[in-house]
C-alpha cells in the first residue's frame, strides 16, 4: 500500500509538474504569439507606408518621365529649328559669298544716293563727305582689281566735296541767339549815359619835417593841405559843370525823341527781326535771312548808341552772319555714280 500511495503521489506530482510546465509553455507561447502579432502589425503598417511612398515615388517618376519626354520633344524641336536656321544661314552665307562684289556696289550706290538727298535737305556737305569716305575705305578693304576704278572715282569726288565750303548753320544760329540775348543790354540813343570822366585824385603833399623847426613844418603841411583841398574842390565843380552839357551828333533826330514806352517796342522789334533771320537760316532761305539782318543792322544804327562797344560788337556780329549766310551749290558725285553704273553693267 505505501508503495502504491507513493506511486500515486509521484504520478500526481509528475502530473502537476507536467501541467505547470504545459501552462508555462502555453503562456510563453501566447506571449510570443502576441509579440509576433504586434510585429506583424508593425511590419504591415511599415509595408503600407512603404507602399504609399513607393506609389508616390512612382507617380513622381511618372511626372518626371512626362516632363523629361516633353523637354526632350522640345529640345528635338529646337534642334530641328536650329538645324534649319543653320542651313538657311549657310545658304545665305554662300549667296553673300557668291555676290559680295555686287552687294558692295549696290550698298555703296544706295548710301551715296541717300547722302546726296540728305545734303540737299540740310544744305551741308558733311553727310556726303562721310558717306564717300566710308565707301572709299570699304572698297580699299575689298581690294578687287575690277573695283579700282570705282574707288578712284570715289576718292576724286571726296576731294571735290571737301574743297567745297558749306554754311555752318549751327554756328550762325548760335551767334544770332547771342545777339538776341544782348538786345536788352544795348543802350539806346535816347537814354545814352554821358561819358564818364576821370576825376583827378588829390595829390597829397608831404613835406619833410625838419627836426630843427617843428613849427615851420606844421605851417607848411597845413598850407599844402589847404591848397590840395581847394584844387580838389575846383576840379569837382568843373566836372559838375561839364556834365550839365553834352554834345552828341545824331543823324536821325527822331531817334533821340523816342518815348519811354516806345523803347520796349524798339527792342522787341529788333528781337523779332533776329528771330526771323534765325528761322530763315534753318529753312535755307538765305535771301530772307540777309534782308532781316539788314533791317536789324539799320535799327541798330538808327536807334542805338554807336559809341557803345556792345552796340558796335553786335553790329559787327550781324555783319559777319550776313556775310556767311550765302547759298552754296553742293557738288554731285556724278563720277562715282557713273563708275558704279559701269561696274554694274560689266557683271
Amino acid at each position: 500500500m505505501p508503495t502504491r500511495r507513493r506511486l500515486v503521489l509521484w504520478v500526481t506530482v509528475a502530473a502537476v509538474g507536467v501541467t505547470a510546465i504545459a501552462l508555462a509553455m502555453a503562456w510563453d507561447t501566447q506571449r510570443r504569439v502576441k509579440q509576433l502579432e504586434r510585429e506583424l502589425v508593425q511590419r504591415q503598417d511599415a509595408s503600407q507606408r512603404d507602399a504609399a511612398e513607393a506609389r508616390a515615388a512612382a507617380r513622381g517618376a511618372q511626372d518626371m518621365a512626362r516632363d523629361a519626354s516633353a523637354k526632350a520633344a522640345l529640345l528635338e524641336a529646337r534642334v530641328a529649328e536650329a538645324a534649319m536656321q543653320r542651313s538657311q544661314v549657310e545658304e545665305l552665307l554662300q549667296s553673300v559669298a557668291r555676290s559680295r562684289d555686287e552687294n558692295v556696289l549696290a550698298d555703296v550706290e544706295a548710301a551715296i544716293r541717300m547722302a546726296v538727298q540728305q545734303s540737299a535737305i540740310t544744305g551741308s556737305a558733311e553727310p556726303l563727305a562721310a558717306t564717300l569716305k566710308q565707301a572709299e575705305e570699304r572698297l580699299a578693304r575689298i581690294n578687287q582689281p575690277r573695283l579700282e576704278r570705282v574707288r578712284r572715282a570715289v576718292a576724286h569726288d571726296l576731294e571735290r566735296v571737301k574743297a567745297q565750303g558749306s554754311v555752318d548753320i549751327s554756328a550762325l544760329t548760335l551767334r544770332l541767339d547771342e545777339a538776341v540775348r544782348m538786345v536788352d543790354e544795348l543802350p539806346l540813343v535816347a537814354v545814352a549815359a554821358p561819358d564818364a570822366r576821370a576825376k583827378p585824385a588829390a595829390a597829397s603833399a608831404k613835406s619833410p619835417v625838419s627836426t630843427a623847426s617843428a613849427a615851420s613844418a606844421a605851417a607848411e603841411a597845413w598850407t599844402a593841405r589847404a591848397s590840395a583841398w581847394w584844387r580838389h574842390a575846383a576840379a569837382a565843380v568843373g566836372d559838375e559843370l561839364r556834365s550839365l552839357v553834352r554834345v552828341t551828333r545824331i543823324e536821325h533826330g527822331d531817334s533821340a525823341l523816342i518815348a519811354p514806352d516806345q523803347q520796349f517796342f524798339v527792342r522787341e522789334n529788333l528781337k523779332l527781326r533776329l528771330l526771323n533771320a534765325r528761322l530763315a537760316l534753318f529753312a535755307r532761305q538765305f535771301e530772307i535771312a540777309q534782308a532781316d539782318l539788314r533791317e536789324a543792322s539799320t535799327t541798330l544804327d538808327r536807334y542805338f548808341d554807336r559809341t557803345s562797344r556792345r552796340v558796335v560788337a553786335t553790329s559787327e556780329m550781324l555783319r559777319q552772319v550776313g556775310a556767311q549766310a550765302r547759298q552754296t551749290i553742293l557738288p554731285r558725285p556724278d563720277e562715282t555714280l557713273a563708275a558704279l553704273t559701269a561696274a554694274a553693267a560689266a557683271r
